[in-house]
């Protein structure tokens, strides 16, 4: 039985769609992501599957339950980490995670190997509140209220928006190990870095899934050979790019755009282009694709209707 099963899912908020017929299954056990931009359907999906809204039209099911008849068991069996900072930032570290597990019916100490290794890190400021915690230390904290009662499923809805890079890290990490104690995991984030962390990932735009699988086998069918390439002129480089008959796709990773070609353009040929019109210090080398690559490449066909 799948830990979560869904099935031509909808909402929408008046003329917007939300989550447009979803469908789409994860496993017991699976670390599974859903990656995609703000507005792209993903905390919609998530509160949906975490019984705090209705959907207008198809199903899901919860380890077996139903998220609209058995919203109640289905909340005692799941752990749920909104974006957005929700515990009780006038209570203790503390006093937030003994609230939670007697809302749960459990104590600290009887699940507390469970969220040892996450909780060690903040022990130290337990009579701190949670409002002055930093970004990580408040990640943390809501990891482990989350997990404090055991749940078979957890939804991470993009926790590490906002978090410093070496708590992103750690927070993933942590990810990693409670995976290994056989919780199911859903997480969704917009950093496509962190797909590649995931057993299985979705890539959703508008409300729905471009592609499904595994990082590795979306990333080896990129069909194009991928360039890196950057001049001494970076604020004039897109649009020259874009200007280039031969340039099939261009956009901007970082300090460099990445670019594609069609069948009678080259790297030679491209540089000649951009030495014509200024730009010195060219540099163009073939590079590997990404998972981000691979969402620019089917957003566009999204768009398109190819």
């Amino acid at each position: 039985m799948a830990a979560v099963s869904v099935e031509n899912l909808c909402k929408s908020y008046g003329k917007v769609q939300a989550v447009n017929k979803l469908s789409f299954a994860v496993e017991e056990g699976e670390l599974y992501g859903i990656i995609g931009p703000d507005g792209a359907g993903k905390t919609t999906l998530f509160r949906i599957l975490a019984t705090l809204m209705l959907p207008d039209g198809g199903t899901a099911r919860v380890a077996g339950y139903d998220v609209v008849n058995d919203y109640r068991t289905i909340r005692n069996l799941i752990g749920y980490m909104p974006g957005r900072f929700s515990l009780y930032q006038d209570l203790t570290v503390e006093e937030n995670l003994n609230f939670f597990a007697t809302v749960f019916s459990t104590t600290v100490d009887e699940n507390y190997s469970l969220i040892e290794d996450i909780y060690k890190q903040i022990e130290p400021f337990k009579k701190r509140l949670a409002g002055k915690l930093s970004g990580g230390m408040k990640q943390k904290l809501a990891l482990s209220c989350a997990l404090i009662h055991k749940p078979e499923v957890l939804f991470l809805d993009e926790p590490t928006t906002g978090v410093d890079p070496v708590s992103r890290k750690e927070f993933w990490n942590m990810l990693l190990k409670l995976k290994r104690q056989g919780i199911t995991i859903m997480v969704s984030t917009p950093y496509m870095d962190e797909a590649t962390l995931c057993d299985r990932i979705a890539l959703i735009q508008n409300g729905e899934f471009l592609e499904v699988d595994t990082p590795r086998h979306i990333i080896d069918r990129y069909p194009d050979v991928l360039w890196s390439v950057k001049s001494d002129k970076m604020h004039r480089l897109l649009d020259d790019l874009r200007s280039y008959p031969h340039v099939k796709s261009s956009f901007s990773f970082g300090e460099t755009f990445h670019v594609t070609f069609y069948g009678q353009g080259s790297p030679g040929e491209l540089e000649a282009y951009l030495s014509d019109r200024g730009h010195q210090s060219v540099e163009i080398r073939k590079i590997a694709p990404s998972v981000e690559d691979c969402f620019m490449l089917l957003g566009r066909k999204g768009k398109n209707g190819k």
